[in-house]
């Protein structure tokens, strides 16, 4: 719950600008990290001789910390002072590089990732209620939309940049290129850096903090295991973490509907439109990292493209759903979400499917259109689904909506890219096992590309429950 502390601080003594200057770098580098090492991930397998449904977990593994941690972070919000969980979350990403730089393994590398999200998940909703708090109601869609833009960017950039790196200099120069960076933006922010906010420091609620860990973690985990491509959905090491996770998230929605200050408001579901955007939301998170995860995988095992290649092959679409985060704000305010989310869960729809029948012979230039059009589909979906289903809660439900929304896409990045891989997977494998030659570099590219359309499949099914869920979402009118 990010409520949005009151403060005396006097406006005219705080300095807004190199607040949110630092405040966006390391937002900006937490964000990059998500997708950083997608372009990696087969260097990475090679060089610690892993597969890909346990590389995945680098990318599932820091998705599912944020989703935990992003709901507690609204009590350290009131509980520690703005400056101090600024340097605390800084520190976690560079304690987090290093490590992740000198990783002799892909258990301590898995650690470092570890790290890394925990600083990206104090940070996040720290920069969003900084700037509601410094910034009057006249300049915040200006800098919102500004902070927008920075969210969509950096995870678009990094494969493109990473690749270079990869390229040029290892893997590990993911981790170090960003550390002096890191620093020096804990130094700039050690000095401008102000607290804005009053510390209330609420009670917190250790077990629905349990809870709400115990069953987002037990459901992403499950899911995480049938990665393995055995296709079984019955394997204990499957089944029985996502239904331990699902009686806890059972209990723990029960307790927050009973207690007076919940973690979570949950009694916002009672709002038809707001629900409706937080599936669509979920499902297009699922679309856009599942596709963040496989792309890459298709582009250098199927495509044998260096990283470099791969990363500028993905960078126009990345580039172009960064833009449209703007266009499709006041498209918004003129047309209403009808005519924004339908086509673009049409236009999701339509090219999803087209992936799910990509070869080792389809040209670089076709992938460039079909995801640069895939992104500018979510584009239509992501803001204006989120801004219509806030738009109908109450004002004092924002916090709780916002952190809802904040959670859930996190999960739904977690589970969409780890479903992928276990499509991915089983694909791969089905069609080694039906190879004459399973050890040939051409059929193994062959299997990695027949185990991509098996993923998009996925994606494609994901897709067209949005297209039906978007056929009844309606205009909601701000009253407040």
């Amino acid at each position: 719950m990010t409520n949005i502390p009151q403060t005396e601080v006097a406006q005219e003594k705080i300095r807004p600008v190199p607040i949110t200057i630092a405040l966006i770098i390391g937002a900006f580098i937490g964000l990059f990290s998500e997708t950083a090492l997608n372009m990696a991930l087969t260097n990475i397998m090679a060089e610690f001789q892993i597969l890909p449904h346990v590389a995945q977990w680098l990318t599932t593994g820091y998705l599912l910390v944020l989703g935990i941690l992003v709901p507690v972070t609204g009590f350290l919000l009131q509980w520690f002072t703005t400056r101090q969980l600024f340097i605390a979350s800084l520190c976690f990403s560079i304690i987090g590089a290093i490590i992740g730089g000198l990783a002799p393994s892909f258990e301590i590398l898995m650690i470092s990732r570890i790290v890394q999200a925990m600083g990206t998940a104090i940070l996040l909703p720290l920069m969003t209620n900084v700037i509601l708090l410094i910034f009057p109601p006249s300049k915040r869609g200006t800098v919102m939309g500004t902070m927008g833009l920075v969210i969509m960017v950096a995870p678009a950039v990094g494969p493109t940049l990473s690749g270079l790196l990869v390229d040029s200099w290892g893997w590990q120069s993911i981790f170090w290129i960003f550390t002096p960076v890191l620093i020096l933006s804990l130094i700039f922010g050690m000095i401008f850096i102000q607290n804005v906010s009053t510390i209330t420091k609420p009670k917190i609620d250790i077990l629905s903090i349990l809870l709400s860990s115990i069953g987002f973690g037990g459901v992403v985990y499950g899911f995480s295991s049938a990665g393995k491509g055995t296709g079984s959905w019955l394997d204990p090491i499957v089944f029985i973490p996502i239904l331990i996770g699902l009686i806890a998230l059972l209990i723990f929605s029960i307790r927050q509907l009973k207690l007076d200050q919940p973690m979570l408001d949950l009694k916002v579901f009672k709002f038809p439109m707001f629900s409706l955007g937080v599936i669509m939301v979920f499902l297009g998170m699922m679309i856009i990292l599942s596709s963040a995860i496989l792309l890459p995988l298709y582009l250098k095992g199927g495509l044998l493209l260096t990283a470099l290649a791969a990363g500028f092959v993905l960078l126009p679409g990345g580039i172009i759903n960064g833009l449209m985060s703007p266009i499709t704000g006041r498209l918004f305010d003129k047309f209403g979400p009808k005519f924004l989310i339908i086509p673009g869960f049409a236009l999701t729809t339509t090219f999803t499917f087209l992936f799910t029948n990509v070869t080792t012979e389809t040209s670089q230039i076709a992938i460039i259109i079909m995801h640069t059009i895939l992104f500018i589909g979510v584009a239509m979906v992501m803001m204006p689904s989120q801004t219509n289903g806030l738009n109908q809660l109450p004002k004092s439900n924002y916090p709780d909506g916002s952190a809802i929304m904040n959670t859930l896409s996190q999960i739904a990045g977690a589970i969409g890219t780890a479903i992928a891989i276990g499509f991915l997977s089983a694909g791969q494998a089905s069609y080694l096992d039906a190879a004459t030659n399973p050890n040939d570099p051409l059929v193994i590219a062959e299997a990695l590309t027949a185990g991509t359309q098996n993923a998009f499949f996925f994606a494609f099914i994901a897709s067209i429950i949005g297209l039906i869920v978007s056929l009844f979402v309606k205009r909601v009118k701000v009253s407040h």
